[in-house]
């Protein structure tokens, strides 16, 4: 097999991939699926590198990372170095070498697990023999080498373009949790800041934000750490550790659905529970009369047709926007610290 692109994604969530690509991208082929990633064969080989040229995963919703698969190897259980030397020898001039670095991964699964230790060793091990050629480890190179093992008897053997894709191996960004945080939901949102809100849109010391469905705090918490002075905190349940007794959070016992700020604000999250539809009407309505400048929030899909539900949660969006002639800036993605659930980044493009 060659001339594969392997998408990385949440175990259980490879339906969701390949109806967004089907969706997205018009292009012959099959589909192979695995757990925790599958891959997807051009019909054409030119489609390949034309999307090698032009997708980036920034702009994928369920995808962790996108890896354009040039070689697939079965590998004996003696000596698999061997076999993976020679198909990159053969693939130096041909496909993107020599390259940034290099990667060894393999499935976000108890059985991917387990391949990690090797894949230490193994790579600091393909590292020395790579640096001998000069292939690796250049800085100047426009590609970077992934290998990634589905099993210790498989690899896949592929490139990323660096600009086009996720700067973390697995595609996961590690996140401590904050010891005083009160809960791990706040990993969420720090996480959607680094992978949804652009480097000038960042919260700045001294904004504003309500946080609804806020109880018992993690967000409201994210929100303090980051430099907002006034956090209207929204929902019946308590609040917990710092948050309940921060000079900056006010809490407010109030349905979220009904609140409203007295003036505007320069952030709206929420992470409440609740059906998708009604939240994109939500934000859209809290957009629409001014309420708050930028948005991150949650949809909390159904286990079956992510991808169809949250493409009527952006309709639901786009008409009330569009119709209030609104231009805005969208953007989705399941994180790794979601689960059922997908986050987005909202906001105001000015004229």
């Amino acid at each position: 097999m060659k001339h594969a692109i392997l998408f990385y994604c949440r175990p259980g969530f490879e339906a969701d991939v390949e109806a967004e690509f089907t969706f997205k991208a018009d292009i012959p082929g099959k589909w192979e699926i695995g757990q925790g990633f599958c891959l997807f064969l051009p019909k054409r080989p030119a489609d390949w590198d034309k999307l090698y040229r032009t997708l980036e995963c920034g702009d994928w919703v369920f995808p962790r990372q996108i890896v354009f698969v040039a070689e697939a190897l079965d590998l004996p259980p003696k000596d698999r170095l061997t076999p993976i030397l020679n198909a990159l020898d053969g693939l130096h001039e041909t496909h993107k070498g020599p390259w940034r670095d290099v990667w060894i991964e393999y499935p976000d699964t108890n059985d991917g697990k387990e391949i990690s230790s090797f894949s230490r060793k193994f790579g600091a091990l393909l590292d020395a023999k790579l640096a001998t050629k000069g292939w690796a480890n250049q800085p100047e190179a426009t590609a970077r080498l992934h290998l990634f093992f589905p099993t210790l008897e498989r690899v896949y053997i592929g490139f990323t373009r660096p600009d086009f894709s996720v700067n973390w191996q697995l595609g996961i960004p590690r996140l401590r949790m904050p010891t005083d945080a009160p809960s791990r939901s706040t990993l969420k949102l720090a996480e959607a800041f680094m992978m949804l809100v652009p480097e000038s849109a960042q919260v700045k010391p001294g904004m504003s934000a309500v946080d609804l469905g806020a109880a018992p705090g993690g967000w409201t918490w994210q929100m303090v750490s980051r430099g907002c002075t006034k956090i209207f905190a929204i929902d019946n349940g308590p609040m917990k550790g710092s948050m309940a007794i921060h000079p900056n959070v006010k809490h407010l016992r109030e349905d979220g659905f009904r609140y409203r700020p007295k003036s505007p604000v320069d952030w709206l999250v929420c992470d409440m529970v609740e059906q998708p539809a009604r939240i994109a009407a939500l934000m859209a309505d809290w957009m629409i009369k001014g309420h708050a400048r930028q948005f991150i929030f949650n949809f909390k899909l159904p286990m079956k047709k992510r991808w169809n539900e949250l493409q009527r949660c952006m309709e639901i969006i786009d008409d009330a926007l569009g119709g209030a002639g609104i231009r805005y800036q969208f953007r989705a993605r399941h994180l790794y610290h979601d689960r059922e659930e997908v986050t987005c980044y909202l906001s105001k493009i000015k004229r």
